[in-house]
């Protein structure tokens, strides 16, 4: 394998973990707080995408220029979160807090099934596309090799700049710290005055909106088809568990190394593309079950 492949698999795994990152923080975070897998949460990352090239599809037909885009995709995600986050949380998940796990698992994954019949009802089968944005910000030259200044810049700085901002406000900010009281002891933080109800819902339209968020910047470098929701959500597990579930900065870890490898076993042993990410969660499983970065029995935001 010569320096160019590697460094082509380099980016191409980094822009990938920043994408695996931004759906895979909004179930950690989900989790962390609510004490839920939301198996629905992959439906979430597939509408962000229509949406996105739905959006991005008006404003080429409008004149729009490429770069309002830019702008546009973060409200576009908001947006998705707050009336399928939000309603999901309020009419169906408040109803099964205190029920058995097992029952979580089925009503999310309902709701799944669910979304994945709404995509086709409303976008239909065909693929959609839109590249506008990408072709706009152009490309550049990394030791030789071009590369999108989309996928160079903009998916890793948007990954980060989440990041940073998602530390930033459960350590600083009061209702962060409330989040952060509600995740470490439900009973006590409502002892506290905390409206435990309201946190739960803020939460998880975050969490909605994260995952919309990696279906926007995602659609604008490949073609959206219906069942895409589905094989995010799985690679965006692998990562949690392998981060352990409710951590942060460990989902940012695990979805670098699952980037990285899945991209370089995309230029040294194709075949097993589909496998490695999965190989890499079961070994790290078989060594540490509660993940790499949690304590037995501890959960954390």
């Amino acid at each position: 394998m010569n320096q160019e492949l590697i460094l082509l698999a380099i980016l191409d795994g980094l822009s990938y973990a920043a994408l695996l990152f931004l759906v895979a923080l909004g179930i950690t975070l989900v989790f962390g707080v609510m004490n839920i897998v939301n198996m629905a949460h992959g439906s979430l990352f597939a509408i962000g995408g229509y949406a996105a090239a739905t959006v991005g599809a008006w404003a080429l037909a409008s004149g729009i220029s490429p770069l309002w885009s830019l702008i546009m995709l973060p409200l576009v995600a908001i947006v998705v979160g707050a009336l399928c986050g939000g309603l999901m949380e309020k009419f169906l998940l408040r109803r099964i807090y205190s029920k058995d796990p097992a029952l979580q698992l089925l009503v999310t994954f309902a709701a799944f099934m669910i979304f994945e019949d709404l995509q086709r009802m409303i976008w239909g089968t065909q693929p959609y596309s839109t590249a506008e944005l990408v072709n706009y910000l152009g490309v550049s030259e990394v030791m030789g090799i071009t590369y999108t200044n989309y996928q160079l810049v903009v998916l890793p700085g948007v990954a980060l700049a989440v990041f940073f901002a998602l530390r930033y406000f459960l350590r600083r900010s009061p209702v962060g710290r409330q989040v952060v009281a509600v995740t470490h002891h439900r009973e006590v933080a409502t002892a506290m005055g905390i409206n435990v109800t309201r946190i739960c819902f803020l939460t998880f339209i975050a969490g909605s909106a994260l995952g919309a968020l990696g279906g926007v910047m995602a659609v604008q470098t490949t073609s959206w088809v219906a069942g895409t929701g589905a094989e995010m959500i799985v690679l965006s597990f692998a990562v949690v568990a392998t981060a352990g579930l409710g951590q942060i900065e460990g989902a940012l870890v695990a979805a670098i190394m699952i980037g990285l490898a899945r991209a370089f076993s995309v230029y040294l042993m194709p075949e097993l593309e589909v496998l490695v990410p999965y190989l890499i969660m079961t070994l790290v499983l078989l060594v540490r079950p509660q993940g790499l970065f949690s304590v037995a029995k501890a959960r954390r935001v």
